[in-house]
C-alpha cells in the first residue's frame, strides 16, 4: 500500500463514497415499494394504520432521498475527477445509462413531490395510491440504468478499441452485456429485502422501548413477512449469480472460495484462515462449488492457477462472500420463523431476546449490502474495465486527493449524523400515538 500513490487514494476515495452511497441508495430502491405495499393492504383492508404507516414512512424518505441525492452527485463528480483515463476511454459508452438514470431519478422525485403534498387531497385513496406506481418505477428504474453501468464494467461488450479509443460502439449491445440479468435482479431484490428488516428493525425497537400499539405490531408483521419474501429471491438470485461467475467472471468466483486447483466435485469452502494454498480452520462443503457453479456436483470448475497472477483479485473477498451469504441465510431462516410462529400463535416472538434478534435484522442486512458491495467492486480487481483498463492505468495523476479524501469523509460524517438526527427528532415530536389521535379527531370534526 503506497499512500502517497494517486491510484490508491482514489480508489480509497471511491470506495469511501460508494459505501456510504450504498446504504442511501438501497433504501432509496427497496422504501417506495414498501411505502405502495402498506399503502396497498389499507385500501384493501380499509385499515388506517396502514395508510398511516405509508405516510410515516414517506416523510422519513424523503429525508434518505435528499442526502442520496447529494452522494450520487459526488459519485458523478469523482468520476470525472478521480478516473479521468477511464472516463475518456468509455465515457462515450456509460453516458447514455448515467443520463437515463438522472432521467429516471427526477421521474421519482416529481410523482414523489405531488404524493406528498396531496395526502387530504383524495378522498378515495385509490387515487393517491397511483401516484406510488411511477415512484417505485423510477426509484426502480435509476437502480437498473446504474447498474447497467456496473456490468458494462464487470463485462465489457458492444464496442472496439482502435488506438487507444472506443469505436464502432453498438449501445444497446453495451448496455445489456451479460452481467445485466444477475446484477439488476440481484441488486433489486436485496434492496427490497433490506428495506423490510431495516423498517422490522425499526418497529421492533418502538416496541422494545415500551410501545404496545397495534401499529407498530401490524409494521412488524407485515415488514417480516416481505423481509421473508425477498430473502428467498435473494438466495435464488445469488444462485444464478454463482453461475454466471463461473462463465464470464471464473477467476472472481475461484478466489471468492479459494479454489486454486481446476478440477472436479470441488467443494465450497466457508471461514478458515489461509495457510499457502491450504484453508484451515474452514468449513468444507464437498460438491458445493460445483453445484453453484454449473448445477452438478461432478462438473469442473475453474481454478486459480488458469490466470496470470497480476490479473487474479485479492482472495481476502472470501471473506465479503461468507459474511454476504451467511447473513442472507441467517435472515430468511429468522424471519421464516417470526412468520411461521405469528401464524401460529407462538408467544417466544414476543420475548425481549427475539425483538432484539430483529432489532438487529436491520443493522444486519446493510452490512451484507456493504459486504456484496465490496465483493462486486474488489473482485474485479485489478480491472476498472475488465479486459481492457487496469485500475492503475485509469486513475489519476493528481497529487491532491488525500485532500480530497479529508473533505468528503467530513462531509459523509455530517450527513450520516444529520440523518439520524433529523430522523430521530421527526418522529419523537411526533408519535404515531399523536398522529392516530390527530387524525381521530379530524374525522370526528367532519362527521360533525
Amino acid at each position: 500500500m503506497d499512500f502517497q500513490d494517486p491510484a490508491f487514494l482514489s480508489r480509497i476515495l471511491t470506495l469511501l463514497t460508494l459505501s456510504f452511497h450504498i446504504l442511501y441508495a438501497t433504501i432509496g430502491v427497496g422504501v417506495p415499494l414498501m411505502i405502495m405495499i402498506a399503502q396497498w393492504v389499507g385500501i384493501k383492508k380499509k385499515d388506517d394504520h396502514y395508510i398511516l404507516l405509508a405516510r410515516r414512512w414517506a416523510r422519513g424518505f424523503v429525508i434518505t432521498v435528499a442526502v442520496g441525492v447529494v452522494t450520487g452527485t459526488a459519485i458523478g463528480l469523482q468520476l470525472s475527477l478521480l478516473w479521468p483515463n477511464f472516463m475518456q476511454l468509455a465515457g462515450n459508452v456509460i453516458a447514455l445509462p448515467l443520463f437515463m438514470e438522472v432521467f429516471a431519478f427526477f421521474f421519482e422525485a416529481i410523482f414523489l413531490g405531488i404524493y406528498l403534498y396531496t395526502w387530504d387531497r383524495f378522498e378515495d385513496q385509490r387515487k393517491h395510491f397511483l401516484l406510488l406506481i411511477p415512484v417505485a418505477l423510477g426509484a426502480a428504474a435509476s437502480s437498473v440504468f446504474i447498474t447497467i453501468v456496473n456490468a458494462f464494467m464487470n463485462q465489457p461488450q458492444g464496442f472496439e478499441v482502435l488506438n487507444g479509443e472506443m469505436v464502432n460502439v453498438s449501445p444497446l449491445l453495451a448496455m445489456f452485456s451479460p452481467a445485466v440479468p444477475t446484477k439488476v435482479a440481484h441488486v433489486m431484490a436485496t434492496a427490497f429485502m433490506t428495506s423490510a428488516f431495516l423498517l422490522a428493525s425499526i418497529a421492533a425497537f418502538r416496541m422494545l422501548r415500551g410501545s404496545t400499539h397495534i401499529y407498530h405490531k401490524k409494521a412488524l408483521f407485515l415488514t417480516m413477512k416481505l423481509g421473508l419474501v425477498f430473502a428467498i429471491a435473494t438466495a435464488l438470485i445469488g444462485d444464478f449469480s454463482g453461475k454466471y461467475l463461473a462463465e464470464y467472471q471464473p477467476e472472481k468466483l475461484a478466489a471468492a472460495e479459494w479454489h486454486f486447483e481446476t478440477g472436479e466435485e470441488a467443494e465450497l469452502i466457508l471461514f478458515g484462515v489461509l495457510d499457502g494454498e491450504e484453508a484451515k480452520y474452514a468449513i468444507k462443503i464437498p460438491y458445493a462449488l460445483s453445484i453453484l457453479a454449473h448445477s452438478n456436483p461432478f462438473t469442473e470448475v475453474i481454478g486459480l492457477n488458469e490466470f496470470p497472477e497480476d490479473e487474479i483479485p485479492p482472495l481476502w473477498i472470501h471473506y465479503l462472500f461468507d459474511t454476504m451469504v451467511m447473513i442472507g441465510m441467517w435472515l430468511a431462516l429468522f424471519s421464516f420463523v417470526y412468520v411461521v410462529a405469528a401464524w401460529r400463535g407462538w408467544t417466544f416472538i414476543q420475548a425481549k431476546w427475539f425483538r432484539w434478534l430483529t432489532v438487529a435484522g436491520g443493522p444486519l442486512a446493510l452490512i451484507a449490502i456493504e459486504a456484496g458491495w465490496w465483493f462486486t467492486e474488489v473482485g474485479r480487481q485489478p480491472w476498472i474495465l475488465r479486459g481492457h483498463m487496469k485500475v492503475s492505468e485509469g486513475a489519476t495523476t493528481s497529487g491532491q486527493v488525500d485532500l480530497m479524501i479529508i473533505l468528503f469523509a467530513g462531509l459523509y460524517i455530517i450527513l450520516g449524523i444529520g440523518t439520524v438526527v433529523v430522523l430521530s427528532r421527526m418522529y419523537r415530536r411526533n408519535p404515531v400515538e399523536k398522529e392516530l389521535a390527530a387524525r381521530e379527531n379530524a374525522k370526528g370534526g367532519e362527521e360533525q
